[in-house]
Formats: C-alpha cells, structure tokens, sequence
C-alpha cells in the first residue's frame, strides 16, 4: 500500500523542483547558509504541493488513464488506491506543503503566494485548461517557471529574466516533445491518450519544436554575450557553456525522435548518461565560473 501511495505522490517528479533553487546558485548565494536553508525549505513545500496536484491530476483523469496502455498501472487507475483514500492524501499534502512553509519558511507570505499561484492554475489545468491544445503545454512550463519564482520568493534573490526566459522556452520544447508520443500512441491505437490529442500531429510538432529549439538556443546565446552577466560573473567566456546546452538539447530530440521515448522526460533523466553527464557538466562549469575566483 505504501509503494503505491507514493507512486501516487510521484515523488520521482520532485527532481522538478530543482529549478527553485536557480535563484540561489546563479545568484551567487550558495555559500549563503540562510539562502540555501531558504530553498530547501521552499523545495519541500513546493513538492508537498506538486504531489497533492498529481493527486487531483489522477482523480480527475482515472476514466482516461484506464484506457491509456501505461496510465493503466497509475495506483487509482488500477485499483490498488480508491479516490477517497488520494483526495485525502492530496488534503495531507496540501497541509504538509502550508506547515512547511509557515513554521521552517522566513518568508513565508511570499512563498505562500507563489504556491497558491501554482496551485489555482494547475487546478484549471487539470478540471479544464488541459483540453485545449498549445494551452496545456503553456500551463506546464508556466509551471516551471513559477518553481524559480518560489525559490526567489523564499530568498529574496531576484531571478535574471534570461533565466525566467529560457526556463519557459526550455520546458515548452519538452511538452512539445512529449505531445509526439501522444500522437504516436493515437495513430497505433486509434485512441486519443489526451482529450486535445487530435489538435495535435507529427508535422505540427516537428515544425513547433524546431521553432521552439531555434529560439531556445538564440535566448541561451544571448544570455551567455550579455554584458550584464558577464560583468556579474567576470567571465567573459560564458558563451562556451553553449556546447551543453546544445548537446543537451540534440541528446534529447534524439531521445524523442529517433528512439520515440517521449512519452517521460522525467524518465529519461533518471536513465539516460548522456544527459545525465551533460547537465553535470554544465553545472560544474557554472560552479566554477560563479564561485571559484
């Protein structure tokens, strides 16, 4: 019962939380014991409040996630968890995510503002916004975004609007990604894993996700020749650290493109090394560009 109420929890997906702690590392604050207790704190509550959403998400998609080859195995889909027993995990949750952030947060009316932000609209996302196509993935990385608003709400550390940007731009590229697989499974199946699954096909994503690529990398390019950020960081070979992102970037159109594994990008960074490795190394150079003098 235990596996599968965490299973429920997703707490595997909590590793997207990480983007709350953007403000802290590129603000050059991670020496700052205060500012990084600040972000875990913010961490936990934004998690507890993520996984009483996937609840609801479960609840509400039980019917269609029945029907879906993989959602069938979800803990409420399959039976092992009744909807009464996850609308009260989701109520634990959504007390967990307040205690948290009233008793360990010392900001906590701002982190609480940023939380209730996310939890209204994913709320509409889940009972209606995720019908509609291009509206859903917009939801989604607005999402994350608001994960790096939670981390700069919780210390007081404004984020760069490079950094909002390409956060938004970068997610946006996976949901449209992981819309192939949805419209891979409806031409196998002839069923729509997705209610807007139909508004969608190959040509139209392979064209988004190009655009959306381009404009990643441009956003990601200007950012490295700003001079703004380069006078913060005092280096002026920033622009270097674009091989990552790209490699980054192909590494996982390959992923979903060539090998059709879009259906998780969670999934994929748990288990994909060359991700893993790229990412890693893209943080240790920014580590030492930030901190090492």
């Amino acid at each position: 019962m235990l596996k599968n109420l965490l299973l429920l929890l997703r707490t595997k997906h909590w590793i997207k939380n990480l983007f709350i702690f953007m403000p802290v590392f590129f603000g050059g604050a991670l020496t700052h014991s205060s500012a990084v207790i600040d972000s875990i704190v913010a961490f936990f509550a934004y998690s507890f409040a993520a996984s009483a959403i996937y609840c609801l998400n479960d609840i509400v998609d039980v019917e269609d996630d029945r029907r879906h080859t993989v959602k069938c195995h979800r803990p409420i889909a399959s039976g092992a968890v009744s909807v009464a027993a996850a609308c009260c995990l989701m109520l634990v949750m959504l007390l967990l995510s307040t205690l948290t952030a009233v008793v360990f947060s010392s900001r906590w009316q701002a982190l609480l503002s940023v939380i209730g932000i996310y939890l209204v609209l994913d709320v509409a996302y889940c009972l209606m916004l995720k019908r509609f196509a291009l509206v859903d993935v917009v939801v989604l990385s607005t999402g994350f975004v608001l994960r790096i608003m939670a981390g700069s709400a919780a210390t007081d550390i404004l984020p760069s609007h490079w950094l909002v940007l390409m956060t938004f731009l970068l997610t946006l590229l996976m949901g449209l990604a992981k819309r192939r697989d949805d419209v891979a499974r409806f031409a196998a199946t002839g069923i729509p894993p997705r209610h807007n699954t139909k508004r969608y096909n190959m040509t139209f994503i392979s064209q988004a996700v190009t655009v959306t690529t381009s404009v990643t990398l441009v956003c990601y390019i200007m950012y490295t020749l700003s001079p703004e950020v380069m006078a913060r960081t005092g280096c002026p070979y920033l622009y270097l650290t674009t091989i990552f992102v790209i490699l980054g970037i192909l590494r996982y159109m390959q992923l979903t493109s060539v090998d059709g594994k879009s259906g998780d990008p969670t999934h994929l960074l748990y288990h994909d090394r060359f991700l893993q490795i790229d990412i890693l190394l893209w943080i240790l150079t920014f580590l030492c560009i930030i901190y090492v003098k």
